[in-house]
């Protein structure tokens, strides 16, 4: 635990008297206090700002969840010019008014950025479970017309994150991160992890949480958002790769009911020559609701658990199973985690014990959710899963309720002690924490098997985890699939860049007969579309089983819509992994707002159905019916989408080759296996072979396109595709670089090496011009062929 000074820091005896106000100058930056209140302002880097309050009779604890970041030495100088005072560090000025206590950060060219309001800091008494703390409140001054983002995921389609009021408690489909981008280029984090509201009017944008000793908030300055999503992820932790088959297409379905239908779904993929690389299962594989979330295979349906994963391995396809933050009473966990005290009492799923709908409250489930801010805890937690299921070879991990489920919440449940105090205290952390340590324990066994979690919630910091969040068990719908595009977007804004949704919804509510219904059938194809578009891609749902064989044969337009979309995600296969190393590698973002690559066009700011993915590709989804009612289908007639290029580029028709010049509306015509896709002028696109699993053909043979129009650079990323040997230096990369003056496309020497590398290949040349016609059908002519040997090679196209 630290208290407000700095960790490993001392203050140094400096008292500066000025006006009867008084500060200390500190290793990290200045203590004081105005009337009440005392402040601690901490530069933890050049760009990094932390601001602490709390009042001055108190001595106060504060360890951070989410930062893990150690405070860097950093040249600042101080200033005083009247009341106020000013630090000043490389890239950022901090003013405390020594008046007041106002605090503004600004850059030596900028101006004012933010500044605090003078309606706070608010320390309101507060009685939490018994102890004597305090709710607090800090408000701020943002510009009139200023967008911000970010703040985790909500589902009202809102891409500017102005006016509005968020009850900022994690649930099921909405995942808070009080955190929010600007784009001006800076950041806030509110670092609390207590119930919290955050609201915006044209007055004053505020965070007041129920639980905190102190105030405790981090600006940040990045210049652009790339920048200030950096910044964040230096401070809550950077984010580690997945394997290459988790980017390829997943099945899923509430739920398979044995282990020979799981199977059989594999097998039946194969057959059809559908591309599949992951199944899941879903719950009950354990058994009876009294045996929730047993660690084991105790449904008898599930004979042989061993086999059925070598089974799927022998399909060259991946399995992951469902695990939840519950335990049933008459499991292993439940009895071990009761004699610690490391379980929590307040209604979760499922409430009954009795698997009927609705449930019968005479045979209490007596299910409990467990406290992953206890470490002991979390070991047993990875004891049981290692032993019951990890051992046998299973490949990821699907952590459901990792909110986690709150039935009929009463204001006491919050009462609950966790290690950490009460539950009111950490409630937000909790899918930190847990998806945390499932992750570290992984880890801690095994580097040859990249970790791999798909959860339903997460908090700042989760990035460095391993996980991939989806959006939660939205109800099927036009709407429901437009808003998952600006969720998805404002997640990512946070710093985490894993995120996915239940293609075609989870609740399918809206239709009576789903796969005979021409509305739903539509929905899902173009829902399909853009989770080829997703960082995961990934099908699951109740009501109705998913997998393509329910929506037709080959020759029906549903059928064929969905398979373009699977085999167009796996020739790109080569592209994404790519983008996902410059994740990891240099911060990057995968699936990226507009405002975050065209920061200047104004018409691009509360754009929430478009965006980019990666840096190349302009990514437009088809968000309402076009082509069918409840009753009929008829794609006789080819309709059109509107659509937004960004200005300052130009754009290529990804289908077309048709170039446009940026800056204006375009009609694009979406026939029903067609989703609109452009490709910014001087993109470098490697287009891979068409395969059935991600790594069944070597990259050996790529594509790869040229978009002219402007200067352009790619990096082609490989590694051995899984374990963490990256870690240590082993991969390579081969950049391509285009000269659009000159139409020369240099090929770079390779840099590094790893085990079962290609030595020599060919690169399949094609440069892209108007109207040549470039979708994944066209048959390609290629201007060059370049046979690489790892040697610096130029070709003039």
């Amino acid at each position: 635990m630290k208290r407000f000074k700095p960790l490993f820091f001392f203050l140094l005896s400096i008292s500066i008297i000025s006006n009867a106000q008084s500060y200390q100058k500190t290793e990290l930056g200045i203590r004081s206090s105005v009337d009440t209140i005392g402040i601690e302002i901490q530069f933890y880097d050049q760009s990094i700002v932390r601001v602490l309050k709390w009042p001055k009779d108190k001595t106060n604890t504060k360890e951070s969840l989410s930062v893990i970041k150690i405070p860097q030495k950093t040249d600042f100088s101080i200033k005083q010019k009247g009341d106020d005072l000013i630090l000043r560090s490389k890239s950022l000025m901090v003013s405390l008014n020594l008046n007041s206590g106002k605090i503004a950060f600004m850059t030596l060219k900028s101006g004012v950025l933010l500044s605090e309001n003078e309606a706070g800091p608010i320390f309101t008494d507060f009685i939490d479970a018994g102890v004597k703390t305090y709710s607090v409140y800090q408000a701020f001054n943002l510009d009139k017309d200023e967008a911000i983002y970010g703040l985790g995921q909500q589902q009202q389609g809102k891409m500017v994150q102005r006016d509005l009021r968020l009850n900022m408690v994690q649930g099921n489909t909405d995942d808070y991160i009080p955190f929010f981008l600007s784009v001006k280029g800076y950041g806030l984090f509110w670092d609390n992890y207590s119930p919290t509201v955050f609201e915006d009017t044209p007055e004053i944008t505020s965070f007041k949480s129920d639980v905190g000793d102190c105030i405790d908030y981090y600006f940040m300055y990045g210049g652009d958002a790339d920048g200030v999503i950096a910044c964040m992820r230096d401070l809550t932790g950077q984010v580690p790769m997945f394997p290459l088959w988790t980017y390829g297409y997943w099945q899923s379905k509430e739920r398979y009911k044995s282990q020979d239908e799981l199977v059989g779904v594999v097998k039946k993929y194969r057959e059809l020559g559908v591309p599949l690389d992951g199944i899941i299962q879903d719950w009950q594989y354990w058994g009876n609701n009294y045996l929730w979330n047993a660690m084991e295979f105790l449904n008898p349906e599930f004979y042989d658990p061993r086999k059925m994963v070598d089974d799927v391995h022998n399909l060259n396809a991946h399995i992951t199973i469902s695990i939840w933050n519950s335990f049933g009473p008459q499991t292993k966990p439940y009895k071990e985690l009761d004699e610690i005290g490391a379980l929590m009492d307040f209604k979760t799923w499922p409430e009954s014990g009795s698997e009927k709908w609705p449930p019968n409250p005479d045979y209490p489930s007596g299910v409990r959710v467990y406290d992953p801010y206890n470490p002991e805890a979390r070991d047993i937690y990875w004891k049981y899963l290692n032993n019951g299921i990890f051992s046998l070879g299973m490949d990821g991990w699907w952590m459901d309720s990792s909110e986690p489920d709150h039935m009929q919440f009463k204001p006491s449940d919050f009462d609950n002690k966790t290690f950490l105090g009460s539950f009111r205290k950490v409630r937000n952390a909790f899918p930190l924490l847990t998806v945390g340590g499932l992750y570290q324990h992984q880890r801690s066994v095994t580097s040859g098997k990249r970790v791999f979690i798909l959860t339903r919630s997460a908090f700042a910091g989760q990035q460095r985890y391993g996980a991939n969040t989806w959006s939660g068990d939205v109800v099927a719908s036009w709407d429901a699939l437009r808003n998952q595009i600006s969720a998805g977007l404002n997640f990512s804004l946070c710093g985490i860049p894993y995120w996915n949704s239940d293609i075609g919804g989870f609740f399918l509510w809206n239709f009576k007969n789903p796969l005979s219904d021409p509305g739903y059938r539509e929905l899902y194809a173009r829902w399909m579309q853009f989770g080829a578009f997703c960082p995961m891609m990934r099908s699951h749902g109740t009501d109705a089983p998913r997998e393509i064989y329910q929506f037709g044969k080959k020759g029906d337009k549903v059928y064929d819509a969905v398979e373009k979309a699977i085999k167009l995600r796996y020739v790109l296969l080569p592209y994404i992994y790519s983008a996902s190393r410059e994740v990891t590698a240099n911060q990057s973002t995968m699936m990226r707002a507009l405002m975050m690559d065209f920061p200047d066009d104004k018409q691009v700011l509360d754009i929430n159905d478009q965006y980019m993915f990666g840096k190349s590709l302009l990514v437009c989804p088809v968000t309402n019916p076009m082509y069918s009612t409840k009753t009929e289908e008829d794609f006789s007639v080819v309709k059109t989408r509107g659509l937004y290029l960004p200005k300052g580029t130009g754009w290529y028709d990804f289908w077309t080759g048709n170039k446009y010049t940026g800056g204006q509306t375009v009609n694009k015509e979406t026939p029903i296996d067609v989703i609109p896709l452009f490709v910014k002028a001087g993109s470098i696109l490697p287009v891979g072979p068409e395969v059935q699993f991600a790594t069944e053909k070597k990259w050996d043979n790529l594509e790869i396109r040229v978009y002219e129009g402007a200067n352009g650079e790619f990096t082609l990323y490989e590694d051995e595709f899984d374990n963490y040997n990256y870690e240590k230096g082993i991969f390579s990369t081969i950049t391509f670089l285009w000269d659009d003056a000159r139409k020369v496309l240099t090929i770079k020497e390779r840099e590094g090496t790893f085990p079962g590398m290609l030595p020599e290949r060919k690169f399949n040349i094609v440069k892209v011009t108007s109207g040549n016609g470039t979708g994944m059908d066209a048959v390609q002519k290629y201007n060059k062929t370049v046979n690489y040997a790892g040697t610096k090679v130029s070709v003039k196209l």
